[in-house]
């Protein structure tokens, strides 16, 4: 081996190519600096012109992997990388890449899909997947989901296009519905009147649509009294606790029993 041919043949390469190399990997930092910065201006300008929060980090994500990928390619030019080779070695990998990754290609088309139709937005309370939460974000193959309990659980976007979702405050309000036993012995008049004005006192209930009070069910030993009212989509479950807690206090201090009691 001929060390002095290999340190010529080393010294001549840093000569034709360290000075690409090294503008290449400056013009590579200077360039992710420079995206990043794009980004968090573009994120303020979006912010300050109101456009849907649904579809900012969808946008962010997309434009950050744009940039990244052009400077990328523009570096590899820079330092000499021959592109046509580069490209075909690229495109034998995209074919494999695009086998093992379908799953995810479809998930990034599930992601469009659910910008464009808007089967849900961010802040909206849906069901999917067995679990009901609140959309914390839509990012480009997966969507963000805090179920009420404060999991965070992510969702491939692929699941909520092709699946049932129930989106369960996209019409600004919910009917929450109570059902109480009572022996037949109990009059229904005196049970009607003490639950309307359990709802009168109770805050949050919507006077429209019109509650609904009556007997649910009819069986051998009593009767099931039903109550549907309307409450706001948003603190339903708040809403329900405390009527439900009045609508019991009062029915044991009116006296009445209820079944089973």
């Amino acid at each position: 081996m001929d060390i002095n041919k290999i340190y010529n043949h080393a010294v001549n390469w840093l000569i034709d190519y360290g000075p690409r190399f090294i503008l290449g990997m400056v013009i590579l930092f200077a360039g992710l600096w420079l995206i990043k910065l794009i980004l968090n201006r573009s994120q303020s300008g979006l912010h300050k012109k109101g456009v849907d929060p649904t579809v900012k980090p969808f946008l962010m994500s997309l434009v950050g992997v744009v940039l990244r990928v052009i400077l990328v390619l523009s570096v590899m030019q820079i330092i000499g990388i021959q592109l046509t080779l580069f490209t075909a070695v690229v495109g034998a990998i995209g074919v494999a890449a695009g086998l093992a990754l379908s799953g995810t290609l479809q998930n990034f088309a599930s992601g469009i899909l659910i910008l464009l139709l808007k089967p849900f937005v961010v802040g909206d309370n849906i069901i999917t997947q067995g679990l009901e939460g609140t959309v914390v974000s839509i990012q480009i193959f997966y969507t963000l989901v805090r179920t009420f309990d404060n999991r965070s659980v992510i969702v491939p976007n692929s699941k909520l296009s092709n699946e049932v979702i129930i989106n369960i405050s996209r019409e600004g309000n919910r009917r929450l519905d109570i059902e109480l036993k009572f022996s037949n012995a109990i009059d229904i008049k005196e049970v009607k009147s003490v639950i309307n004005e359990s709802i009168n006192r109770s805050q949050n209930i919507l006077e429209k649509p019109e509650r609904r009070i009556g007997v649910a069910v009819l069986e051998s030993d009593g009767y099931k009294i039903g109550v549907n009212v309307w409450v706001n989509a948003h603190g339903f479950y708040d809403t329900k606790l405390a009527l439900q807690e009045t609508i019991l206090q009062d029915i044991k201090d009116s006296g009445i029993k209820l079944a089973g009691m």
